[in-house]
């Protein structure tokens, strides 16, 4: 599978460190002295007009203790993009605008088949039906990330306009219609599987679900991965940030290395790409 048009990263260099800082609980001064590199010039970054050199972007890194390669390649503009494989069943990802930005929900179906699978729901029925495909008709579940209102919007109005007989969320979250699907969770749907992850720490009911062929149809995975990850960051963590690492690295040692990542904002990516160049990853 492939992007039909480029999507831009979700975040930049000055996302990426302002996150890192939070992380480390680092304010620019306590940055500026861990690393060597001048107030001026991080303040820069953070106000999205870096020109950081690559040593200025190693000393970060290492005092961040980020991804240096990753850190590196996205403050010189080219984070890499990998090749997406050809999966077993048929991808859409619905991108809608959200701020500046896009926010993603996705279908999922088997080939030749009007119904699919719905992951998010965006910001409301108008909006997701904006950017829905002629060439599916029916849905036959709808599973939520997580509540926030760009994810969320809309999920009892989706269900209604396309007759859905039952939608999952993450436990602990409260949706005005559908059910709390736990951790482990499996929901058959054809050759379809699809797998529930608890990962909180971007919200404190967080899920990401892996979606897989069944045994005998092979090929590789889809991950869903709503704002724990995105390609080139992650999630902010507005619940807890040991959370939201704890989270990240239990969904790639579950994760297929092969599996396509299909996060809340931003292009597709792979696992094997995020593993060895996210930032976040180290």
């Amino acid at each position: 599978m492939s992007e039909v048009l480029p999507v831009p990263l979700e975040d930049e260099l000055g996302d990426v460190l302002e996150k890192a800082m939070r992380r480390r609980g680092m304010s620019v001064d306590t940055l500026a002295d861990a690393s060597g590199v001048a107030v001026a010039r991080i303040c820069e970054a953070l106000d999205y007009r870096s020109g950081l050199t690559a040593h200025e972007l190693r000393r970060l890194a290492g005092a961040l203790r980020l991804n240096e390669v990753g850190l590196c390649a996205l403050g010189c503009g080219c984070y890499p993009r990998p090749e997406l494989v050809v999966l077993p069943f048929r991808v859409w990802p619905l991108r809608m605008p959200h701020g500046i930005g896009v926010a993603n929900a996705y279908l999922v179906s088997e080939g030749g088949s009007g119904g699919a699978i719905l992951f998010d729901t965006g910001a409301g029925i108008e909006a997701l039906l904006r950017v829905w495909p002629h060439g599916v008709s029916s849905v036959a579940a709808v599973f939520l990330t997580h509540l926030e209102p760009e994810h969320a919007g809309g999920l009892c109005e989706v269900m209604r306009r396309f007759e859905v007989p039952e939608a999952w969320f993450p436990v602990g979250a409260e949706a005005p219609c559908g059910r709390a699907i736990g951790d482990g969770a499996v929901r058959l749907f054809g050759r379809i599987s699809v797998t529930a992850y608890a990962t909180p720490g971007h919200a404190a009911a967080h899920n990401c679900y892996l979606v897989s062929a069944s045994p005998g149809v092979g090929g590789a995975s889809l991950l869903v991965s709503g704002d724990l990850m995105f390609a080139g960051s992650v999630g902010g963590a507005y619940f807890s940030q040991e959370q939201l690492g704890q989270s990240i690295r239990r969904i790639l040692e579950v994760a297929p290395a092969g599996a396509v990542l299909a996060p809340g904002h931003g292009p597709l990516s792979t696992v094997a790409n995020e593993l060895s160049f996210n930032p976040f990853v180290d």
